[in-house]
């Protein structure tokens, strides 16, 4: 499965430790930005660190949202977004006041929180996710797992069908979506031990 499934390389993922993660499954995974490796993968996987806005301009320097679009939008090849992949699906984002893939209909909004002694801006560490309707991006994972997380921003879908996870941090946000052949985890699965590891797994294997 070595070119069957693509990392996309735009300068802002932790690209290895997902590969790496593969590996220890018996994957291959082949990190490219490349158009003909993107068109001829079964699956893709967009991971993503950093600010959105530079992100967005990093695909559209690398020619890869008309591949992209194309590959997921039209082809329905099944991706999964990690981090920042997960928000560049959205609509637009607060961070830099940008469109995002607009693949979600959703905003991506920092976190406003009141009690700061209690809930640190970046939210970061291990917590609990809310399954909140199925899927098999989650199957064999128990009930209530925990993840890894980094971030700052956050989801905000306009339409509840699209959310799949929920995570309390001061108030409930939304930690992972589903629609169709596009899945997305706001969480670090490469980061989050054996739970993370089955949540890849599902992922080729869907």
């Amino acid at each position: 499965m070595s070119d069957k499934l693509v990392i996309i390389d735009y300068g802002m993922g932790n690209h290895f430790s997902v590969q790496k993660k593969l590996n220890q499954l018996g994957y291959d995974g082949v990190i490219t930005n490349n158009p003909e490796l993107i068109s001829k993968a079964e699956k893709i996987i967009l991971p993503g660190v950093g600010h959105f806005g530079k992100a967005m301009e990093n695909l559209k320097r690398l020619n890869l949202i008309d591949i992209l679009n194309k590959e997921v939008l039209q082809k329905k090849k099944p991706i999964l977004g990690i981090c920042l992949g997960m928000q560049l699906m959205a609509s637009s984002s607060d961070e830099g006041n940008t469109k995002g893939l607009n693949w979600i209909n959703a905003i991506v909004e920092k976190f406003n929180i009141t009690d700061q002694l209690k809930y640190k801006v970046t939210h970061t560490g291990w917590n609990q996710t809310k399954q909140l309707k199925n899927s098999k991006l989650l199957n064999g994972i128990t009930d209530s797992p925990e993840f890894y997380f980094v971030h700052t921003y956050h989801f905000k879908c306009n339409d509840n069908t699209d959310v799949l996870c929920s995570t309390y941090y001061e108030t409930e946000f939304i930690s992972a979506i589903e629609r169709d052949n596009i899945f997305g985890v706001q969480f670090h699965p490469e980061k989050s031990h054996n739970i993370g590891m089955q949540l890849i797994k599902n992922f080729i294997e869907l």
